[in-house]
């Protein structure tokens, strides 16, 4: 009689009364994950003491803001001037720099959002600015990459197109549709002075959102 119980326990997925947590499930969901660029010791590229690490965050906090605002669920990857490889236990290599990479990406996979917007500031020997975004070899990515490059565009009065690459180790390994936001290019000193104040980190924000806006509108 007992192996009858027994038996039909199993067979009716019956674990126990201690059955572990479903720690995926407890995990935070959302929309989209920002990727604040850079941070801690990785202070990106520079001006002086302008540091992009430190344009990355504020950007990025206000683009949280604004999206949370319009009831889009979204995280922040990173709140403050700290390196994510602190935080990465797990992936055994020497590279700080690989190593932060890839708690980058694993936040993607666990949280299981529906897109990747890494922010970052662009650097040029030359006279180059204005915004460029790159985008993945897929065609969610070029179109989320797209609707963020028409918005900064027209924030910024240029005219550029975004670019596929596949040589950045995020837009290779991240598994939803991901872009780099390459915002302005800290050398030129007009994209420099939008970039370092507040009324300029507002309007990129804002482009931004929009861009990302306009992509849920086609792909919900």
């Amino acid at each position: 009689m007992m192996l009858i119980v027994i038996a039909i326990l199993m067979l009716t997925g019956w674990r126990g009364e201690y059955e572990p947590p479903n720690v995926k499930r407890a995990l935070p969901t959302a929309d989209v994950i920002i990727d604040a660029g850079h941070g801690g010791i990785d202070s990106g590229t520079h001006w002086k003491d302008v540091l992009e690490k430190d344009i990355n965050l504020a950007i990025s906090r206000k683009l949280y803001l604004l999206l949370r605002s319009k009831g889009i669920k979204v995280i922040l990857n990173r709140t403050g001037d700290y390196a994510l490889s602190d935080d990465n236990r797990w992936h055994l290599t020497r590279s700080r720099h690989r190593r932060d990479l890839s708690q980058r990406r694993g936040l993607s996979d666990e949280i299981g959002s529906s897109i990747f917007v890494s922010i970052h500031v662009n650097w040029s020997k030359g006279k180059k600015r204005g915004p460029l975004v790159i985008h993945q070899d897929e065609g969610r990515s070029a179109m989320l990459a797209s609707f963020i490059q028409i918005n900064l565009n027209q924030q910024q009065n240029r005219f550029r197109l975004p670019q596929v690459a596949n040589k950045y180790y995020l837009l290779n390994r991240v598994q939803v549709p991901s872009v780099i936001v390459e915002t302005a290019f800290l050398n030129d000193p007009g994209d420099r002075a939008m970039l370092t104040s507040i009324p300029g980190q507002n309007r990129l924000a804002a482009a931004i959102a929009s861009g990302i806006e306009s992509y849920f509108t086609f792909c919900p």
